[in-house]
């Protein structure tokens, strides 16, 4: 089965909410026979499509967690992982492009460059994927490809260019007009798996050669050969596609192909493009860190003879032990190999490798490097390395994002404590941006994510695999404290109880620093604090940011600076200094006007026209800065900031106000200083919950 690295492609599917992306990993399975039958996201056989096997996909008719599968196409062995289009499992998409040579993006016609497009088109610049674009949904009403292509230029700063033009839109769709061949595809059959080519029909020839020379002129700056003949009039098909090919490779050039894979047009030119425009994994530079030189960069070779470079990109926890998807950069992973976890420095015995497709297991016995598979049964964490003895090097770490919102689980009885414990380890270990602890103040176990629905999923979960029957407290926001100006301080710490004492004194000031979280800066001279006691006072600041002294919220953007202090030879120690450092902290805070911040959340909310003014009514409640507003046809896009507080229990607030036909979006934005009457709130919140406490 195994092809050489040439004929491999690592492809991932991202887009926004409800664009598509599940409908056409489905139809591309059909169309390679990987699957006989076709079935929908929210189909009415109860089946759902493939890839989405968990039981809440379908029945919310959302994709939670992203799935690989694997299919072949005219002799090209394709890896694809289909992701969430949701921003709260964003992680999903992260992992996914982390370990992937190159992606479709889905659009819809209709709503076009929508938010999450945006938030997944910075994911694939962090990773530096190329990509196709797909225009999905052509055949729904106020389709309009041009003016979708025009957003990919304006919005993402994409170099679109078009490869195919329509054969009618909305309920006319017919088929494409390939501007490579200049002929015109139909799909024809139940499935559309019958392709009629035709010449291009009199009334689209002049629109179609009008943008096959946009094409031409836009491949020709990645192709001097493709130049000259086309000053010659010569262009064939294999130079052009040449010339496209180097430009998609280099992030240059985004070819946008058009069609609805819903009523099954459109897809088959997408499998043709994934195996002649996107690159094979040796045409992609991987780097590893080298531990051994100071993590200096090395360059990964695609080779299946070298020593195993493995990233561990995914882990699920099954019935049957753990299962974690493995990308192989370098050599190859074979079964009965005994391999190294850099993290660790624990080898492992390879028992079980497998491949994919969606939640089934197919046994092989090797994963060669540029593919992506499977490990049964090997205890390690989402963004380990494997590698073969001798070898140290590690792969670098993907970007995780910081959870921004807090339930309070409890569970209802001790066999569901005891199930939501095993519940909670695992998906904290599936999922870095899923975190749990908990609450010294009230006992309670936290749990904290990246919205709403991002907990909500976890709590049915629990409900569903584990029958962890839980109530949940009200959900709180994650607040930070901040001091707003420089402020001294100059701390003695003395205790004598007889013997040895401790003595310790810290002078210095703190002062506000921006998009950091913690600085601390040595400026002792002359031996004041001698250099040993030096990261005890580190470490005793940094205790106190836990909890800052104003209302007990961590503490961020924060500089500290010592520059004096005393110490005493006998009754010095690294607990005095440490002591030392927190009674500094506490003076020099209440000096430094702390004040409260608050994570401000980007929301963008899509509603038809005539529901606009109460749309921005129901955000300007909320607190909300409304920053643009644009009609886009029949829908107006809204875009604001607003305070996460206020978001809670928007999506029912919303539907009521739209009739349901209206859908938000959120990710974090920004940390901001809340209103003082916000700040007063908390204050007398802060109040009551310490005399609860007291009283208990």
């Amino acid at each position: 089965m195994e092809k050489t690295s040439e004929k491999v492609r690592n492809i991932g599917i991202s887009a926004h909410i409800d664009s598509g992306k599940t409908t056409l990993t489905e139809r591309i399975l059909f169309y390679t026979k990987r699957i006989h039958a076709i079935h929908d996201v929210k189909g009415k056989d109860g089946i759902g499509a493939t890839m989405d096997s968990m039981e809440l996909e379908k029945e919310r008719g959302i994709t939670i967690a992203s799935a690989a599968t694997y299919c072949e196409w005219q002799d090209h062995e394709i890896n694809i992982i289909d992701t969430p289009g949701h921003v709260d499992f964003t992680i999903e998409v992260e992992r996914a492009l982390k370990v992937l040579d190159g992606a479709i993006l889905v659009l819809c016609s209709v709503g076009g460059v929508q938010s999450q497009s945006i938030t997944v088109d910075h994911q694939m610049k962090r990773y530096k994927v190329p990509c196709l674009a797909f225009i999905n949904k052509c055949d729904r009403s106020g389709a309009n490809p041009s003016r979708v292509i025009e957003q990919l230029k304006n919005k993402l700063g994409h170099n679109a260019v078009a490869m195919q033009i329509p054969v009618g839109l909305e309920a006319d769709f017919e088929g494409v007009v390939d501007l490579v061949s200049m002929k015109v595809v139909y799909f024809d059959g139940i499935n559309g798996e019958n392709i009629r080519v035709e010449d291009i029909p009199e009334s689209l020839l002049p629109e179609a050669v009008g943008k096959r020379e946009e094409l031409i002129d836009v491949a020709s700056m990645f192709s001097d050969e493709l130049m000259e003949a086309a000053l010659e009039d010569k262009v064939t098909d294999e130079l052009l596609i040449s010339a496209v090919r180097t430009g998609t490779i280099a992030r240059e050039i985004t070819p946008v192909f058009i069609g609805s894979a819903y009523k099954n047009k459109g897809v088959q030119p997408i499998l043709d493009a994934l195996t002649s425009l996107l690159p094979c994994p040796s045409e992609i530079e991987n780097h590893a860190l080298d531990l051994s030189n100071n993590e200096a960069e090395v360059i990964l070779s695609n080779d299946p003879q070298k020593p195993l470079v493995a990233y561990a990109f995914k882990i699920e926890e099954g019935q049957y032990g753990q299962l974690t998807y493995v990308r192989v950069y370098q050599g190859t992973l074979a079964k009965g190999d005994t391999i190294f976890n850099i993290r660790t420095g624990k080898k492992v015995k390879v028992g079980r490798v497998a491949r994919m497709h969606a939640n089934q297991m197919e046994d092989i016995g090797k994963i060669s490097a540029g593919y992506i598979g499977a490990l049964f049964g090997i205890d390690c964490a989402s963004g380990d390395t494997f590698v073969s003895k001798g070898i140290n090097l590690t792969m670098t770490s993907m970007f995780i994002p910081e959870p921004v919102i807090s339930l309070a689980i409890i569970p209802k009885d001790s066999s569901a404590e005891v199930n939501m414990s095993k519940a909670l380890n695992r998906f904290s270990k599936e999922d870095p941006t899923f975190k749990t602890f908990v609450s010294e103040e009230t006992g309670d176990t936290i749990i904290s994510g990246m919205g709403e629905l991002h907990l909500e999923v976890y709590v049915e979960r629990m409900r569903r695999e584990y029958n962890a029957e839980v109530t949940i407290g009200t959900p709180t926001v994650s607040y930070r404290e901040t001091i707003t100006r420089l402020a001294e301080f100059n701390y003695t710490h003395k205790k004598q109880t007889g013997g040895a004492g401790q003595f310790g004194r810290i002078a210095g000031y703190m002062e506000p620093v921006i998009e950091e979280e913690f600085v601390f800066e040595n400026k002792i001279t002359g031996g004041a604090i001698p250099t040993q006691f030096i990261p005890a006072c580190e470490k005793g600041f940094r205790k106190c940011l836990g909890k800052g002294p104003k209302m007990e919220f961590p503490v961020t953007g924060l500089k500290i600076v010592i520059n004096d202090g005393q110490s005493h030879s006998v009754d010095s120690s690294e607990m005095a200094f440490q002591a030392a450092a927190r009674g500094a902290f506490l003076e020099g805070y209440a000096k430094a006007k702390p004040v409260i911040h608050e994570p401000i959340m980007k929301v963008v909310v899509e509603t038809p026209t005539e529901y606009q003014g109460a749309v921005m009514g129901s955000l300007n409640q909320r607190r909300g800065i409304i920053l643009a507003s644009q009609d886009e046809g029949y829908i107006c896009v809204i875009e604001a900031q607003i305070p996460l507080a206020e978001m809670f229990g928007y999506s029912t607030v919303l539907r009521s106000l739209t009739q349901g036909k209206a859908q938000f979006t959120m990710e974090f934005y920004i940390y901001k200083q809340v209103p003082n009457s916000v700040a007063e709130e908390l204050a007398k919140k802060a109040a009551d919950g310490k005399k609860k406490k007291n009283v208990a």
